[in-house]
């Protein structure tokens, strides 16, 4: 099995759900030809560098997987077939350089989808500490004022 990346962009004239169908369908095609997504990544909506079929935007979708060699081609005319999409690549990871920057977008990829606890409660915390560092800061400026008057 290797590892691909496959980036499509999907009609922006959907709805929310449809998009959401349309990103569903791209992923079934995957699974059924024997792929394992490993991560997915919603990019969101973009402007395209030209129009294409008139559209000025596109949602950008990013999908990390891994699948016999052989099933590329059919992936791929699934993709050709379905009228959503206005555009895909498909990226081949070989070399174990390549394998390896692969294996860290997805952890990267995987992160952002799964924020950890951890990292809201350390924010909520900072915040915090800076709220009361700035009530302390205003209160020692009040009580210097005076003394220095009377001297």
């Amino acid at each position: 099995m290797r590892h691909y990346e496959n980036l499509v962009i999907v009609k922006p004239t959907f709805t929310a759900e449809e998009i959401q169908a349309s990103i569903k369908a791209v992923e079934e095609t995957i699974t059924s030809n024997g792929g394992e997504i490993a991560a997915t990544t919603s990019m969101g909506m973009r402007k395209l560098a030209y129009p294409i079929d008139k559209n000025e935007r596109g949602y950008y979708h990013v999908v990390y997987y891994s699948v016999a060699p052989a099933a590329i081609s059919e992936i791929e005319r699934r993709f050709r077939i379905n009228e959503d999409l206005l555009r895909f690549v498909t990226i081949k990871y070989d070399t174990n350089r390549e394998i390896t920057a692969w294996n860290k977008l997805v952890e990267k990829a995987n992160k952002a989808a799964t924020p950890a606890k951890e990292e809201v409660k350390e924010e909520v915390e900072v915040e915090v500490e800076t709220k009361v560092e700035v009530e302390i800061e205003t209160e020692a400026p009040v009580t210097e004022a005076p003394a220095e008057q009377e001297a």
